[in-house]
């Protein structure tokens, strides 16, 4: 952290965040295979969702996370009405928590625990499902990545919440 643990601004940092909710689920089986949407998933610890390619891969990259605010702003950027999970290939689609409020925190999705470990930026597929501007129109909203610390189950409707640290 670049600046005191006892400064006003890191103690906002470490301020609680609210509470979320998952939303969707989903897996992708290979590389540029069509999502598999999921009522449930497990998560295993070190490795990421079963089933999922990245799901054996371990690194910081296990889990991929976005806000279901975030997909209805890069609509609107779009002029769409909507834009479906499955187009951003991201696992977990959550509801009413700031994902980027959650860096370099621990989070509790269901049964498992995750290390948020960094932003997921938009790759060049995006512009491919989303259309053409579909890459300038996610930047900065492509939402996060995190490991599996813990495993266990995520479910639909499940909490998401940062783990207070002891």
């Amino acid at each position: 952290m670049p600046f005191p643990a006892s400064s006003s601004l890191a103690q906002l940092i470490e301020a609680p965040v609210r509470p979320g909710t998952v939303e969707w689920i989903g897996a992708r089986p290979a590389r540029g295979a069509p999502m598999r949407v999921l009522d449930a998933a497990e998560l295993v610890a070190g490795k990421g969702i079963a089933g999922d390619r990245h799901g054996n891969a371990g690194g910081a990259r296990q889990v991929t996370l976005v806000a279901a605010e975030s997909l209805a702003a890069i609509a609107s950027h779009l002029g769409l009405d909507a834009v479906a999970p499955a187009a951003l290939r991201r696992n977990i689609v959550v509801r009413g928590i700031n994902l980027v409020a959650l860096r370099g925190r621990r989070v509790r999705i269901g049964e498992a625990i995750l290390e948020v470990s960094g932003e997921c930026h938009p790759c060049s597929r995006i512009e491919a499902g989303l259309g053409t501007g579909g890459y300038n129109a996610a930047r900065g909203l492509g939402g996060i990545t995190a490991r599996v610390v813990e495993g266990g189950t995520v479910r639909l409707g499940d909490r998401v919440e940062p783990v207070r640290a002891a």
